[in-house]
């Protein structure tokens, strides 16, 4: 069996460099102007230039056009195809079918995927798709993992890439107009403003007593009815690799590099183990790395049919994990690490940084704190300026070498009680 890729997403360079540190095989990135990546940090020659590191190292990248358009869109779509053609990404990504037909013809060489926008649940609908031309199918996060088997059992040629961990829209595969109507700020666009996840309180108007509102909440603070805890398909990897998906998506576009490295590393892992001992496997320990990254809870989605109501998080929409993401390293010199912090920091305190090539996190007490800025000892520093850094040396990190710990390895802590 041939190991499917781990795609991750990538929305900055810093992002992308990180991934393809922690193993992943490819990522989706996108720009502002015709994708769902409004707030993105890629510009077409930043993109070039990240896209280029990444060829050398083996990697691909995906580019995302995978808004619905509009007729003002349409203007701009010959331009993006130029755009794509000086790019070369290894795939684009679609919903719309008119753009797909439109970049078929003005972007020839280019591979095109079908986005999980485009709400493919159905072998008769990847048909489709495959007869006019795609390359891969994002299959909708709402298709039962029975029903992608049977998909790719009937088009065993056709690649089929599934959603295996982050954010679930409350909407059908982020077709959802609550942000729109509520802000102005469209999700098609890449601004959601994830209306779902706000509080809200709901009432009962009887129809002899119009204008007589009675309240329907869970307690004084109301309930977030919307709110779904997150997807996480760990503990049914197995099957999953198992059945011969060619590509394994992680949702997270507007996520951290932290995040990024975390569910790269966990999932890296987990995939090369199996395949290693595939008899000897089991989830509990890449779930554990999973649960310390900020979460709503995690729910395994529509993966065996339609969830009931334990998918959602009706009391908070705060995390449940009590770790955080803490830094990264941004440099190395002989006497030690530069590490650009976003938790304060004060002499005791732990990081734990995750090495790319072990599983095992490397702790390191900080008995002072080195301002990286004005290179003098503090006692304690928070994250106030861009790129506000610790400087750790090298002794405080005992036997562990700089290739242990290359640029852009992350660092978590621990909240404190």
């Amino acid at each position: 069996m041939k190991k499917p890729e781990l795609l991750l997403p990538a929305g900055t360079s810093e992002a992308m460099q990180t991934a393809f540190l922690y193993g992943a095989d490819a990522v989706y990135a996108g720009l502002p102007s015709l994708s769902l990546r409004a707030g993105d940090g890629f510009d077409p020659d930043t993109l070039a230039q990240a896209m280029r590191q990444a060829h050398e190292q083996g990697k691909k990248v995906y580019l995302t056009l995978n808004l619905f358009s509009k007729n003002s869109d349409i203007e701009r779509l010959t331009e993006f195809a130029g755009t794509v053609r000086r790019l070369r990404p290894d795939g684009l990504i679609i919903s719309d079918p008119g753009v797909f037909l439109f970049m078929k013809e003005h972007a020839p060489d280019i591979p095109l995927h079908v986005s999980t926008q485009a709400n493919v649940g159905s072998w008769l609908t990847v048909d489709f798709w495959r007869s006019l031309g795609a390359k891969v199918c994002v299959l909708s996060r709402e298709t039962p993992f029975e029903d992608i088997c049977e998909i790719k059992q009937k088009l065993p040629d056709m690649k089929i890439e599934m959603f295996i961990h982050g954010a679930m829209c409350m909407s059908y595969s982020g077709r959802c107009l609550l942000s729109s109507f509520m802000t102005g700020r469209s999700a098609n666009r890449g601004k959601c403003a994830h209306a779902c996840r706000w509080k809200y309180k709901l009432y009962l108007e009887e129809e002899q007593r119009p204008g007589e509102f009675l309240p329907i909440e869970e307690d004084d603070r109301g309930t977030y009815i919307l709110n779904s805890k997150d997807l996480c398909l760990m503990p049914y990897l197995d099957r999953i690799l198992k059945a011969g998906i060619d590509l394994l998506k992680i949702e997270g576009r507007n996520k951290t590099p932290y995040y990024v490295a975390q569910t790269a590393r966990a999932y890296r892992r987990a995939i090369d183990d199996w395949f290693a001992e595939p008899e000897n496997w089991r989830f509990e320990k890449y779930q554990a790395e999973l649960d310390t990254l900020q979460n709503r809870g995690y729910t395994a989605g529509f993966f065996n049919g339609v969830p009931n109501s334990a998918a959602q998080n009706y009391e908070t929409v705060q995390s449940l994990s009590d770790w955080r993401n803490a830094g990264v390293v941004s440099a190395w010199t002989k006497e030690g690490a530069e590490v650009i912090i976003y938790q304060k920091v004060a002499a005791g305190d732990t990081l734990y940084f995750l090495p790319p090539d072990r599983f095992e996190s490397v702790p390191v007490t900080l008995p002072k704190i080195i301002d990286g800025f004005a290179r003098k000892e503090v006692p304690v520093l928070s994250p106030g300026r861009p790129g506000q850094s610790i400087f750790i040396p090298t002794a405080f990190f005992k036997n562990v070498k700089p290739e242990n710990l290359p640029v852009f390895t992350v660092a978590r802590a621990k909240l404190k009680s």
